[in-house]
């Protein structure tokens, strides 16, 4: 495992559980908003941990840890993902997987051999808004959005444990399109809509582009809410102050 960051703790990242969360580095989207970018682009990789280390500081928590969530970065491009996730799991504790759902042969894999207990995906943009948001090229976009596609499917119809998940940009995402977007994961059990937060580690700054981007403002997010909860009537804003 490529194992890019540890958070010893968490109440958030896992609803519901007090736990610990550890990001992979590499991803196979260049999202220009991405506020990862230390895990994302290979050249910007800074500290690495061993897998031992991480398995060593669950262990030692197990006591207090009801679960471990796993994020990135991209999980599932991790060969030895599983093998992984069955360590957490042998300790007892529960696991939960953030992906963009591109490899959905991987998440049926680890949820056949049991090895997550929730997944969280996140639901980029509109079709047609697809490889400009993800960074993509066209060709590229379109086998990675029919991925995709079969990855919301699988896990609307599974039984596990999961909540969708935007982040929306001004510039990048408008009513109409988000509307799009939804129809998407029609009737989901969970969407969240979160909105942009600018930092030092976005993609576009980390590779000199000067584009800027822009949050929506809590008035228009209540905005694109109402459009969305047409499709998706769970749908809720998170971390709006």
């Amino acid at each position: 495992m490529l194992i890019g960051g540890f958070q010893s703790t968490t109440l958030l990242d896992y609803p519901g559980h007090l736990a610990c969360t550890v990001f992979t580095q590499g991803c196979n989207f260049r999202c220009p908003f991405c506020q990862n970018g230390s895990l994302v682009l290979p050249e910007k990789f800074e500290t690495s941990f061993s897998e031992e280390d991480i398995l060593a500081r669950i262990r030692k928590r197990t006591g207090i840890y009801e679960g471990v969530c796993v994020s990135g970065g991209e999980p599932t491009n991790q060969p030895d993902l599983a093998e992984f996730l069955k360590k957490i799991k042998d300790m007892g504790l529960l696991v939960k997987l953030d992906s963009n759902g591109t490899r959905p042969e991987v998440l049926k894999q680890l949820y056949e051999e049991s090895l997550i207990d929730m997944i969280a995906m996140d639901i980029k943009a509109a079709p047609a808004q697809f490889a400009e948001v993800c960074g993509l090229t066209e060709g590229t976009a379109e086998k990675l959005l029919a991925k995709s596609s079969e990855s919301i499917e699988f896990i609307m119809n599974c039984g596990i444990e999961y909540e969708f998940r935007t982040t929306l940009v001004k510039g990048l995402h408008d009513i109409n399109q988000t509307e799009e977007l939804a129809m998407q994961i029609s009737n989901a059990k969970a969407y969240f809509l979160q909105s942009y937060t600018d930092s030092d580690l976005i993609i576009n700054k980390l590779n000199g582009n000067t584009q800027q981007f822009e949050s929506f403002s809590e008035d228009e997010l209540n905005k694109i809410l109402v459009t969305v909860r047409n499709h998706v009537p769970n749908a809720e804003l998170r971390g709006i102050d």
